[in-house]
């Protein structure tokens, strides 16, 4: 389910189809439902994708329409329509690179998860830039900026020298000082968010052992249970726990109910331990 996101595929899909002049087939309709009459008016299911003419009378363009109304709020219509194609436009070639002068300092950025791994990778890159078929610094330097994940533990080799290059990441693998390197830990940045979940992310037996192994949540969605009893004629822990004669999570009066008071007992839980949200969405 994509939840807050429901309604982005199908608008997508109708993106695609405007672009290739071409209707999709429908999805798992091998048994159309029997409570509409296909014989009458012009509605039909496409069980086969085909060309999609344009009006032959008067020439109007290609429109769409997307609808997402869910229960979990979303609430939204969409009319795409194709535009005219847009011209191309012409290739232009790609700037010279500018050389870097001589006696430029070149960065070179590392990061790892820890600092074991940190020298680890010092090490790798001390071996592969010692290489007679090494790259140019300035390109492994575009490379380390560019295509690396900027994890916890930092450090950034900052020399014009070739040789205290290789110096430095000598050093920092065996965990030493050096003026040519600046070493640090990254701060952690954002806040904490609880996001509950709409209908759709439950499934039969739903909590049903973290009832059992944790008093904190078990504790709280019996609160639950009890608030809601004076509301429904059903039991909460009996429809997690799928007992005989329970209504299912087909029903909507059922699910919703449900989904909240799991949702309230795993923040509980959460809490238990230190996390604290800034803020509750869903």
């Amino acid at each position: 389910h994509t939840a807050a996101a429901a309604g982005i595929a199908g608008v997508i899909k109708m993106t695609m189809a405007l672009r290739h002049r071409t209707l999709p087939k429908t999805l798992h309709v091998d048994a159309p439902t029997p409570h509409v009459d296909w014989q009458a008016g012009t509605v039909e299911l496409l069980t086969e994708s085909h060309a999609w003419p344009a009006a032959p009378e008067d020439d109007r363009p290609r429109r769409a329409a997307v609808s997402a109304f869910g229960i979990s709020g979303t609430n939204a219509h969409l009319i795409l329509e194709e535009t005219e194609p847009l011209a191309r436009p012409e290739p232009r070639p790609a700037p010279a690179a500018v050389p870097l002068a001589s006696g430029t300092p070149v960065p070179w950025p590392l990061a790892a998860h820890s600092a074991d791994a940190l020298r680890g990778q010092a090490a790798r890159i001390r071996t592969f830039a010692s290489a007679p078929e090494a790259p140019r610094p300035a390109d492994t330097a575009l490379s380390l900026a560019t295509t690396r994940a900027a994890l916890t533990h930092r450090a950034v080799i900052t020399t014009a020298d070739t040789a205290t290059r290789l110096d430095t990441l000598e050093r920092l693998a065996a965990a030493e000082t050096t003026p040519y390197a600046v070493q640090g830990t990254a701060g952690i940045e954002g806040k904490t968010v609880f996001v509950f979940p709409g209908q759709g992310s439950q499934w039969a037996g739903m909590a049903v052992e973290l009832y059992e192994a944790s008093p904190v949540f078990a504790a709280r969605l019996e609160e639950c249970a009890q608030a809601l009893s004076e509301f429904v004629d059903w039991s909460l822990l009996d429809v997690l726990r799928g007992v005989d004669g329970a209504p299912g999570f087909e029903r909507v009066d059922v699910v919703q109910p449900a989904l909240w008071a799991v949702m309230v007992s795993l923040a509980a839980l959460w809490r238990s331990v230190g996390v604290e949200p800034a803020a509750v969405v869903g």
